[in-house]
């Protein structure tokens, strides 16, 4: 089963009232759980053997499914406060405010950014996707530390539009 198929079976059990879901294809079985809360959804997937082109190797089962390269875009949402743009993760990771440890943020606080600007990087199964923004503005406030680990559809920037 490829990712892209993974990704487009996370977003039907979302907008569904389906509670589990379980696919089957040769030696690999995933399971997708909605939680009983409307705000939570867990994702467990049990992977079976398989050649290390077509999935890499995670965990063993239980695991999360983040989303695969190329990044997506990331959610761009109205902000309750005034006119305010929240960006939010469009996967399961960790978000980094800099491409290394050594290197300064991507953005801070009073920062100006345009549209494709590089806001941060989420590391989600050892692929680093840089998150861009589809907003043009001034940065307002970051929601998240460096390094944590942050859920899909999660808040991570404030921007006041320009």
């Amino acid at each position: 089963m490829e990712f892209k198929q993974i990704q487009e079976l996370i977003k039907a059990i979302n907008k569904s009232n389906i509670s589990e879901l379980s696919v089957e294809e040769g030696d690999f079985k995933i399971t997708i759980k909605q939680a009983q809360t409307v705000s939570e959804t867990q994702f467990v997937a049990v992977q079976a053997p398989m050649p290390m082109q077509a999935m890499p190797q995670a965990a063993p089962a239980p695991a999360a499914i983040p989303a695969a390269q190329p990044a997506a875009q990331p959610a761009v949402a109205p902000a309750a406060n005034d006119n305010l743009v929240t960006i939010k993760s469009p996967m399961i990771g960790t978000f980094y405010r800099s491409s290394a440890p050594d290197k300064p943020s991507f953005v801070n606080v009073g920062d100006d950014v345009n549209t494709g600007s590089v806001l941060c990087i989420i590391e989600a199964m050892k692929l680093f996707n840089e998150i861009e923004s589809e907003v043009k503005g001034k940065i307002v406030k970051v929601l998240v530390d460096d390094a944590s680990p942050v859920e899909y559809d999660q808040p991570l920037f404030l921007v006041e539009p320009a």
